[in-house]
């Protein structure tokens, strides 16, 4: 079991989901309005929705239950794969918000923390720590961990899309769920995830700074309209502020929009680009030095935190099995993911007390109140360990749905429910679509393979052996010894979306059986266990084989092409 925390280092309150320094709870209700001068504060990837580390122990002195992330992967041998690319997207549409509280309804905010785009990065300050210099754009930079211990610094950046109408940001700077930017509109960020951890030597970042910034440590920056951002991404110099969406300057997104959205490296660094073809609008933002990106300087044994400005560009030329981000859990440089596993639901009659970020006065996170349920219907059970961080739905802007947001331990709560789009759209959301990226001249080329990769091995602590494979399962089992009652796939309208004119084509879908579509074989899809090489902490460059993946790669069934909205 996952367990939270709430210390306090060096006059820092490191709380589950953020560090803020001097925030009060008055302080944190008027971050809404946050100003220039409002207090630092940095996501604490030990709770939040962070990319997913190899081995949670090494890194957080613990084994715990981290974020489910379903994903298609996407592989090309052209150059350029690894660094440029465009996808077609269209957010999906929810239910009405009459009657929210109806049993089995279910809106976006609470199938999906986050949608992302995702793509390895340079980063030298970054595991392993034995290399000063990162070749951008490069293959050159593929080292296989049984080989050498010598690969180049790595991140990675997750282009997150976050979904309207309930608990407004910057909440989620705290609380490890659903958070809103508005209550009918999308907004989008880029995330790079550097993880400051030296594996040949068993050394990470002095306490000082990681009780400032973590050792996984995120730069943070919301897309905007023209590009800049308002406040410091830089986890040492980043604020309130900048958690807090402006729908002055951020760019908004309504529900069933079309967009084009493109990843590719600029000399300034990578540049992630929203064209919203519905409203007309357009935003980007770039991982430069700057717009505030920096890294943290390595430094194990002093008490130094030093920001360097930096400029992020992407790690590799293509995309491969080889081309992976060697600290984390998934095995990929290029792909798309749902982050799921993080929305409970709290029914009544005992209320949930209101609070600026799910926490009491005392700073520890509130939970569903005892006699109250998680649940709907017939999987209705009693409230448990796992439902904190909790919001009445009082405080949403606009479903009204009581939550909890931390990530579930028992594999028990909403998101494993039949709850995701299946083409009801009376009681379930529209799919999120999106195409298979393109990349090349003109990003004309489409990838050649795609496959299916579900972290399960490295999240069903309880029941799965990573070294066997045993107790590893594609349905994972719950905290009540049973199998989950469901667990969402992928699937592709191969000949365009029915009732959808703007979407023909072929485009990817995520959830239950969807009219039209081709399931992959359903839960099948993610294939077998991979074992991958990771370096051993402490190890001197040794090695060990872990398994975190089922995974399955086939030759890409739904090639981008048509009319690419």
């Amino acid at each position: 079991m996952k367990l939270l925390r709430t210390v306090s280092i060096s006059g820092i309150l490191c709380v589950a989901g953020a560090m803020l320094t001097g925030v009060t709870a008055s302080t944190a209700a008027g971050a809404v309005n946050a100003a220039a001068a409002s207090p630092h504060a940095a996501i604490n990837c030990e709770y939040s929705l962070c990319a997913e580390v190899a081995n949670s122990a090494d890194v957080f002195g613990k084994e715990y239950v981290g974020h489910d992330e379903p994903s298609t992967v996407f592989y090309s041998n052209v150059p350029g794969a690894g660094n440029h690319m465009t996808y077609s997207m269209q957010l999906p549409r929810d239910p009405s918000p009459a009657n929210p509280n109806t049993p089995g309804k279910s809106y976006q905010f609470e199938l999906n923390g986050s949608i992302w785009l995702g793509m390895a990065l340079c980063a030298t300050q970054s595991y392993p720590e034995q290399v000063s210099t990162c070749t951008p754009d490069s293959d050159s930079n593929i080292v296989d961990p049984a080989v050498s211990p010598k690969h180049p610094g790595t991140a990675f950046v997750e282009l997150q899309f976050y979904p309207p109408g309930w608990i407004p940001w910057p909440t989620w700077q705290v609380a490890v769920g659903a958070s809103a930017c508005d209550p009918t509109k999308w907004c989008a960020a880029m995330n790079i995830f550097s993880l400051a951890e030296d594996p040949i030597a068993g050394t990470t970042l002095n306490a000082t700074c990681a009780s400032r910034v973590g050792l996984e440590y995120v730069n943070f920056a919301f897309v905007t309209k023209n590009g800049r951002t308002s406040s410091p991404p830089n986890p040492l110099q980043s604020t309130t502020a900048t958690f807090t969406p402006d729908a002055r300057n951020d760019l908004f997104m309504r529900s069933g929009d079309n967009l084009k959205v493109s990843l590719r490296d600029t000399p300034q660094g990578l540049r992630a680009s929203i064209n919203d073809l519905s409203s007309g609008q357009s935003g980007s933002m770039t991982a430069s030095a700057a717009n505030g990106f920096g890294q943290v300087q390595y430094d194990p044994t002093g008490t130094s935190c030093v920001n360097l400005p930096y400029n992020f560009h992407p790690m590799y030329s293509t995309s491969s099995e080889q081309t992976r981000v060697i600290w984390a859990a998934h095995t990929y440089n290029i792909g798309f993911t749902s982050e799921i596993g993080h929305f409970e639901n709290c029914n009544g009659p005992n209320p949930i007390p209101a609070t600026p970020f799910g926490l009491d006065p005392s700073g520890n996170p509130v939970t569903c109140p005892a006699g109250n349920t998680e649940g709907f219907g017939s999987n209705t059970s009693p409230t448990d360990a796992d439902d904190d961080f909790c919001f009445p739905g009082s405080q949403a802007l606009r479903i009204h749905v009581n939550g909890c947001t931390d990530t579930n331990v028992g594999f028990d709560s909403f998101d494993y429910q039949r709850v995701w789009p299946d083409g009801n759209r009376v009681l379930h959301p529209a799919p999120i679509l999106f195409s298979s990226p393109r990349t090349g001249p003109g990003d004309r080329v489409n990838y050649s393979r795609v496959a299916f990769e579900a972290n399960l091995p490295r999240i069903e602590t309880n029941t799965c052996n990573r070294s066997t494979g045993a107790g590893c399962t594609l349905i994972p089992t719950t905290d009540k010894g049973t199998p989950a009652a469901f667990y969402p796939f992928f699937s592709a309208f191969r000949h365009g979306v029915p009732d959808e004119r703007a979407t023909r084509g072929c485009k990817w879908a995520f959830g239950n059986d969807l009219p039209g579509a081709t399931d992959f074989g359903r839960n099948a899809q993610y294939g077998s266990l991979l074992t991958s090489t990771y370096l051993a902490f402490g190890g001197g460059g040794a090695t060990v084989n872990l398994i975190n993946n089922f995974r399955q790669i086939i030759s890409n069934p739904c090639l981008a092409g048509g009319n690419h909205f």
